[in-house]
């Protein structure tokens, strides 16, 4: 929930009328981008990534570093969807799809929503 990919993915649910929660990794509030509307904060650096893969129902991995790669491998062991944009993690457990409107769409259709 700072930056990146994160802030524009909160900018999209915002846009689209959604709330966005954002699992902090310090103690700050302000450190949120401005497009989450439910900060925790949890003072818990990379260790949050834990959080986020018990409170998720599916994930969408998009490109990143050993955070992503970690949020990914937790939500595998823990039996979640993953759904992995190129460049994201390849990793047993997760299924490769081509576009974030396949990835959004494969995930509600995981969660029969």
């Amino acid at each position: 929930g700072l930056g990146g990919v994160m802030e524009a993915a909160a900018k999209g649910a915002v846009e689209a009328g959604g709330d966005v929660l954002g699992i902090l990794p310090g103690p700050d509030k302000q450190s949120a981008n401005p497009y989450i509307t439910l900060p925790v904060t949890t003072n818990m650096g990379h260790a949050r990534n834990v959080i986020i893969a018990h409170t998720a129902d599916a994930l969408v991995a998009v490109e990143g570093e050993y955070g992503t790669l970690s949020e990914a491998a937790i939500a595998c062991k823990l039996g979640k969807p993953v759904f992995v944009l190129p460049g994201g993690p390849q990793i047993i457990g997760t299924v490769s799809v081509d576009s974030p409107e396949s990835a959004v769409a494969l995930a509600f259709e995981s969660l029969k929503l």
